[in-house]
């Protein structure tokens, strides 16, 4: 029998309530971080403080509404033009309540009908992708984020390639997978998950601009082969995450071929620009690839978590996983395209394909083609920028929305002297940018997430890091 509690906690009056509170806050915050109201990306605070803090917090019985506005205030604001930080997108309005429908909803979506609607969109989603990269047989579904995305196309890959079978009988010989050495760390990952060991990941050196050096493949295949390794895939970074460098994917597309192994794009990050008509030469030779993945909530604007996983063949996004589970469909040989847990990792996952259609829907592909190319233009123009400051150096030219620099002008240790400014900028909250090491030297890295960041905010960052040398 449904006590009193159950009945006040479904109550669509009180949720109609708070839900209109919590709408109400989330348009002030959007408002005032969007316009610079707001001066502070990050108010921030120690680990040990914050967690007292969130520890004691119930103890003074604030409501719920109290609780909702001060997590908005102890939060960092990605939404801030200042906020050139991690690659985590600024999330559109639109997917941010699409993610709310999907949260009351709550279709598990692991068989399709736990979650109708929800499945036909995320094959209507998928054909969007397909369809831009120019696979005409293509298939996929969404992931909850590049980790698992890259884990799965590497899955498919050693399920297609491997001369044993690895999934049903365990491994037999040495498998390995080559890479670049600037490559995300979540390939570096998903290769041990899959028992690889560090020996199975064969890292191709980058050359000067930090983009992997494809002349070397035929090297280190050989070497490989030589030491009793199974070659099953090569991997290429569009981009890297350390620099926003492209590898050069027909380069590797050709040597995948020759070899008759997998060729995997990881995308998470710039894949996006396949929809800019300005950059997507950057990702010539994807559509070669037998697999690639895109994050939509770091380059597309969507609400995160979600991850597009894309095959070439079809056939392909089946591969990765063969296990049966007859109580949850009741045809085991029919690869059923609406059966999702046959293909994923999550059995019950988020009704994440709605992020992404409700902006297809209301803006069609316009919008990612805006984003992107005013992140990658205002990046660029940094760059240049800087290249004009005496006091200031490249780590390159940028290429993406990722720019890789540091300050130079007041002599010493330039470690010392770029770490002491990054923690300065994330004390002081003005601005939030992140940090990189290249080839040992540590630098200070920002990423164009936002489409309203401008040069006028670029220029007062290198302003407000002058301030910190100058005040040392």
């Amino acid at each position: 029998m449904s006590t009193p509690l159950l009945h006040k906690v479904y109550d669509s009056s009180i949720f109609k309530e708070e839900g209109d509170h919590l709408i109400n806050l989330l348009s002030d915050y959007l408002s005032k971080t969007v316009s610079m109201e707001s001066e502070k990306v990050i108010n921030w605070s120690e680990p040990d403080e914050e967690y007292l803090f969130w520890k004691n917090f119930k103890q003074k019985g604030y409501t719920t509404s109290q609780l909702f506005q001060t997590v908005i205030e102890r939060s960092i604001h990605t939404h801030h033009p200042h906020y050139i930080g991690h690659q985590v997108a600024p999330s559109v309005p639109l997917s941010a309540l699409a993610t709310l429908l999907s949260a009351q909803l709550n279709n598990g979506m692991a068989v399709y009908e736990m979650g109708a609607a929800s499945t036909a969109l995320e094959r209507v989603v998928i054909e969007f992708f397909t369809q831009a990269l120019g696979f005409k047989n293509g298939d996929g579904f969404l992931t909850s984020g590049g980790t698992l995305a890259n884990l799965t196309a590497l899955l498919a890959a050693r399920s297609i390639k491997a001369s044993s079978d690895v999934w049903n009988e365990g491994a037999t010989h040495k498998l390995a997978i080559l890479v670049s050495e600037e490559a995300h760390y979540c390939v570096d990952r998903s290769a041990r998950i899959m028992g690889l060991g560090s020996g199975g990941i064969i890292k191709i050196p980058s050359d000067k601009n930090f983009k992997m050096r494809t002349d070397l493949l035929e090297t280190y295949y050989a070497q490989a082969i030589n030491n009793g390794f199974e070659i099953i895939a090569v991997v290429g970074s569009a981009p890297s995450t350390s620099t926003g460098v492209y590898d050069d994917l027909e380069a590797i597309s050709a040597f995948a071929k020759a070899k008759n192994i997998w060729f995997h794009i990881d995308a998470a990050h710039g894949g996006a620009a396949i929809f800019s008509s300005k950059y997507k030469q950057l990702l010539n030779g994807a559509n070669q690839a037998d697999s690639i993945i895109i994050d939509g909530h770091k380059m597309m604007g969507i609400s995160a978590i979600t991850t597009a996983v894309l095959f070439k063949k079809s056939t392909s996004s089946y591969a990765a996983f063969e296990q049966k589970a007859q109580y949850l469909w009741e045809k085991n040989d029919d690869p059923d395209w609406f059966n999702l847990a046959k293909r994923t990792f999550e059995c019950t996952k988020s009704m994440m394909s709605l992020r992404f259609y409700v902006l297809i829907n209301a803006y069609g592909s316009q919008f990612f083609e805006d984003f992107l190319t005013t992140l990658y233009d205002t990046a660029i123009n940094f760059g240049a920028f800087i290249k004009e400051q005496k006091d200031f150096e490249l780590a390159l030219d940028p290429v993406s929305n990722i720019v890789c620099f540091r300050h130079i002008g007041k002599g010493g240790n330039l470690d010392d002297i770029n770490l002491n400014i990054r923690r300065s900028l994330l004390e002081d909250g003005i601005f939030y940018i992140v940090s990189t090491r290249l080839r040992g030297d540590f630098f200070l890295r920002m990423t164009v997430m936002n489409p309203f960041t401008n040069m006028t905010h670029l220029a007062a960052l290198l302003e407000n890091i002058r301030k910190i040398v100058n005040n040392k």
